[in-house]
């Protein structure tokens, strides 16, 4: 095992988009970091709706790497549908791994934690689709509410144990998630045009943007139980707003 004197990070769901960002940010500053994911490149394979396989995980780490120090929670999936239209399987899985998958990770090692008295940083990567109403998007907006008021009831509970919890909420990303809209550049798709266009800052979100975020919210000891908007300003815009052309615009 690794000398655990040494900073460690876990980022779950760290086999691409935000997750492999923040990675890649970690290790740029020299932090011994261990990937969870069930594709791309990984550490451990861990299915995070898995109760069993998150066991397995966390004792597999704590022995071949030892306690992380900041945890971070990548992992999720997109779903679009209108919730007359959704079946009830695929509203399961979404639950799964979008707000369950982060409260087995994140419960598992504040259970460690706790019983080796030991302080930590989580930092679980919510949506503003928590706190926006998109239509056809029902599900994933319920899954993404559920985890930003998961980390503020944990950040209550945990704060004792010398735990932080808390959450980045990114907007339109530039990543996997996005499907094939996802993959175009900037500007080559109608969507994603207008998305950078109703976007304060002008221009769509890149992963490596949320991954310095969540950085700094590791770093902010005085900071616990917050949900941290980080879209460019995408959430800012109104439908009804005059200036972007009337309802719609």
């Amino acid at each position: 095992m690794s000398d655990e004197a040494e900073p460690l990070a876990l980022v779950v769901g760290g086999g691409s988009g935000i997750g492999a960002a923040l990675v890649a940010a970690h290790r740029a500053q020299a932090t011994r970091t261990v990937v969870w994911d069930i594709t791309g490149e990984r550490d451990m394979t861990c299915d995070v709706a898995d109760p069993d396989a998150v066991g397995e995980a966390v004792a597999r780490t704590r022995s071949d790497w030892g306690i992380p120090d900041r945890v971070t929670v990548t992992a999720g999936v997109g779903h679009g549908g209108l919730l007359t239209n959704v079946p009830v399987d695929e509203f399961d899985r979404v639950m799964a791994v979008n707000a369950r998958g982060p409260w087995l990770c994140l419960r598992a090692w504040a259970r460690v934690m706790e019983a080796e008295s030991r302080a930590g940083s989580f930092v679980a990567v919510s949506s503003i689709s928590a706190r926006l109403a998109d239509r056809s998007m029902g599900v994933y907006c319920m899954s993404k509410a559920a985890l930003s008021m998961f980390v503020k009831v944990a950040a209550r509970e945990w704060g004792p144990l010398g735990l932080r919890v808390n959450a980045v909420a990114p907007g339109a990303t530039l990543t996997p998630m996005l499907g094939p809209v996802g993959s175009s550049s900037s500007g080559r798709s109608p969507w994603l045009t207008a998305v950078a266009g109703r976007t304060a800052l002008g221009r769509l979100g890149e992963a490596e943007d949320v991954a310095q975020v969540i950085l700094g919210l590791h770093d902010m000891a005085w900071v616990t139980g917050q949900v941290l908007e980080c879209d460019g300003g995408l959430s800012l815009h109104s439908p009804i707003d005059p200036a972007g052309g009337g309802p719609g615009g």
